[in-house]
C-alpha cells in the first residue's frame, strides 16, 4: 500500500492531552477571527485532528480534504442567494439542441426565472445548457462535476462567478438538493436516473423536507409513464415500497404544467418543523373550522393518534424564531405515510382560506 509519510509527519502517542487540545483549538479558531458558529467549528478542527490521530490513510484524507473544500466553494456560491427560491432541473448531458427536450427544459426555466426563481443545474452541457439558458445568466447557478468524458463547463456560465466545479458526485448531489424548493427531472441516463432516485428516497425516508418533484417527458413521451409503470408493477408490487410513494411526484409532459406543479406546491404550504413524533406543518393562511373539520375527515387514515389541529409556536420554535409569525397545524403521521403527506399538502394549497398570492419560498 502506498505510503508518502515520514517519521516525522507520524503523530505523537504522547501528545496534549484532551484538556490542552480544547484549549488549543479554542485559541485557533479565536485568532483566526471566527465569531459565529464556534462550537460547530471547533467540532470541525477536533475531527480533523482526530482524523490525523486515527492514522487514517493518506486517500481517505485526500477525499475528506477535498470534499470538505469542495463543499466550502459551494456554501460560498449560493450564500448571496440563501433567501431566493430556486429550482434544480435534472436530464441528459447528451440531448440535442434540435430535440423537444431541450425545449421543454428551457421554457420550464425561463417560465420560473419570470417568476423570480433562481434555476440550478449541473453546469454541463444538454438539459443542463438548455435550462441555464432558459434561465438567463442572471438567474442561473451551476454545480459541475470534473469528468474524463462527456461533460464540459457550460457555455451560458461561462466566465461568471455563478457556478463551481466539484471533484465527487456526492458532493455536487448534496448541493444541488440542499439549495432547492423543487426539482424538474427530464429524461436522461445513469446519473439522471441515480439523481431522481436520490430524490425519491431522500423524500420517502424523511431526510428532506417535502418538496415538489416533476418528471417533466418531451410531449408523448413515454420515458417517465414507463418509470413510474416499472416503479408502480417491480417496486410496490414487491412490496419494496408503499404504493402511494409515487403520488408525491407529478407526470406530465407540458413544461407550463411543471411550473404550476413547482410554484402551486408553495402556495398555502410554507415548512415543517418535528416536536417529537408531532409534526407541525406552517401555513400561509389558518384554515377555517370547517376545512379542519374536513381535512380531518379526508386524512384520518394518515394520523397515528389524535387528528390535526391548530397549534401555536412551540417554545423551540419561539426560541428558535422560526416562522413564528406563521398559523400552524399539528398532527402525529404514521410511519411510512409519506405519499398521504403530500396529498395533505396538496389539500392545503387548495383552501378557499389559502393565499392568492403566496409568499415564495426562502422568502
Amino acid at each position: 500500500m502506498e505510503s508518502n509519510e515520514s517519521a516525522a509527519d507520524r503523530p505523537d502517542r504522547a501528545g496534549l492531552s484532551e484538556a490542552e487540545l480544547e484549549a488549543r483549538i479554542d485559541k485557533l479558531v479565536a485568532e483566526a477571527g471566527v465569531t459565529r458558529q464556534r462550537t460547530l467549528i471547533r467540532r470541525i478542527l477536533a475531527t480533523g485532528l482526530g482524523l490525523g490521530q486515527d492514522d487514517t490513510t493518506r486517500l481517505d484524507l485526500k477525499i475528506t480534504a477535498a470534499a470538505v473544500e469542495e463543499m466550502r466553494n459551494a456554501f460560498r456560491l449560493f450564500a448571496p442567494y440563501r433567501d431566493a427560491p430556486k429550482v434544480t432541473i435534472f436530464g441528459s448531458a447528451r440531448t440535442q439542441s434540435h430535440d423537444p427536450l431541450w425545449e421543454s427544459a428551457e421554457r420550464s426555466a425561463r417560465g420560473l426565472a419570470e417568476q423570480g426563481w433562481f434555476v440550478v443545474t449541473g453546469a454541463g452541457p444538454g438539459i443542463m445548457e438548455a435550462a441555464a439558458t432558459g434561465a438567463g445568466p442572471e438567474q442561473s447557478l451551476g454545480v459541475s462535476i470534473r469528468l474524463p468524458f462527456e461533460e464540459a463547463p457550460s457555455l451560458v456560465l461561462a466566465g461568471l462567478d455563478r457556478s463551481v466545479s466539484m471533484k465527487y458526485f456526492f458532493t455536487r448531489k448534496l448541493m444541488l438538493v440542499k439549495e432547492s424548493h423543487g426539482f424538474i427531472c427530464l429524461p436522461g441516463g445513469f446519473g439522471t436516473m441515480d439523481e431522481t432516485f436520490e430524490l425519491l428516497t431522500l423524500q420517502q425516508t424523511g431526510k428532506m423536507d417535502p418538496m415538489p418533484i416533476v418528471l417533466l417527458d418531451r410531449p408523448g413521451g413515454s420515458f417517465w409513464r414507463g418509470f413510474a409503470r416499472f416503479v408502480t408493477r417491480e417496486l410496490a408490487g414487491s412490496g419494496y415500497i408503499a404504493v402511494n410513494d409515487l403520488d408525491r411526484v407529478v407526470v406530465t409532459d407540458d413544461p407550463e404544467r411543471a411550473i404550476a406543479a413547482v410554484t402551486g406546491f408553495w402556495r398555502n404550504y410554507d415548512s415543517q418543523r418535528w416536536h417529537g413524533e408531532r409534526l407541525v406543518l406552517r401555513l400561509g393562511a389558518e384554515p377555517t373550522d370547517a376545512e379542519l373539520a374536513e381535512l380531518n375527515e379526508r386524512f384520518s387514515g394518515l394520523c397515528l393518534e389524535g387528528g390535526i389541529t391548530r397549534t401555536p409556536p412551540s417554545d423551540a420554535e419561539l426560541r428558535d424564531g422560526d416562522r413564528v409569525d406563521l398559523p400552524r397545524i399539528v398532527f402525529t403521521p404514521r410511519q411510512r405515510a409519506v405519499g398521504d403527506l403530500y396529498r395533505l399538502i396538496e389539500a392545503l394549497n387548495e383552501l378557499e382560506s389559502a393565499p392568492d398570492t403566496p409568499v415564495l419560498p426562502g422568502e
